[in-house]
């Protein structure tokens, strides 16, 4: 479902937190101005870092708001499961 894609990487991901944890991993190991970091959703590009910005950018219109959307619902999904193991 989410991709994140930079130069001499790329790994594929169920989970939104996954994928952008990953990226974020990423983020020291990229120095130069031409390298960007970049996390699709499919085909779509949703997210990406790169140094000539301050803080990574979420792409699109309500891009935000649709990603802290399954970041809650998955969230939300892991402690169930948490709690089902009682």
């Amino acid at each position: 479902m989410f991709k994140v894609v930079t130069p001499g990487f790329s790994q594929e991901f169920e989970r939104w937190t996954d994928a952008l944890n990953t990226a974020n991993s990423l983020i020291p190991q990229c120095k130069s101005w031409t390298e960007d970091i970049r996390i699709f959703l499919f085909d779509e590009l949703v997210w990406v870092y790169s140094r000539s910005h301050k803080y990574p950018q979420y792409i699109g219109a309500g891009m935000y708001d649709r990603l802290a959307k399954i970041f809650i619902q998955e969230a939300l999904e892991e402690e169930s499961a948490d709690s089902g193991d009682d």
